[in-house]
């Protein structure tokens, strides 16, 4: 997520106290362990995802949830969702092929695990929330007890070709 729309987030969640605030992101794929045999290989295989997809454009615009199933309130991707969805699929066939515990819904959380007040008044203050950008690259984190810190950014810089075994 480009500035200046980052740190007006990043700077909102860590207000509301929000133990789990990152950089603010559209997940491609969620926090997985893995261990150091994939971890080794993860940077080629991301790569090659990375040069099959094109660079695309994202608008965001007001707020959802996901609660009572998550405690969760973000902002919405209205545009770029087609692209975000075939990023995510041709990742997980290429690289994490587990199973997902819930479908994937391209968003920016805004808000996660705080409380009820505190989830109803970021869904109420981001409603009118509207921001477009280009996405050109995704990131690899790795997570610790520190936090999770960019390991390499990836270029999109392909056509959209999806991987062996993608299904439409």
């Amino acid at each position: 997520m480009p500035e200046p729309y980052r740190s007006v987030l990043d700077d909102y969640r860590r207000g509301l106290g929000d133990a789990l605030a990152t950089p603010a992101h559209i997940t491609l794929l969620p926090p997985t362990d893995v261990d150091d045999t994939i971890w080794a290989a993860l940077p080629s295989v991301l790569a090659a995802v990375a040069a099959r997809h094109e660079p695309f454009t994202v608008r965001l615009r007001g707020t959802g949830t996901f609660r009572p199933v998550s405690p969760v309130v973000f902002v919405g991707v209205v545009d770029g969702v087609g692209c975000c969805e075939r990023l995510e699929a041709d990742l997980r066939m290429e690289a994490l092929a587990s199973g997902r515990r819930f479908p994937y819904h391209p968003h920016v959380t805004i808000a996660h695990d705080v409380g009820e007040a505190d989830l109803d008044r970021a869904f109420a203050d981001h409603a009118g929330f509207e921001a477009t950008f280009d996405v050109a690259s995704f990131t690899l984190y790795r997570g610790d007890t520190g936090g999770w810190t960019a390991v390499r950014e990836f270029p999109l810089s392909g056509s959209a070709r999806p991987g062996p075994g993608y299904r439409r």
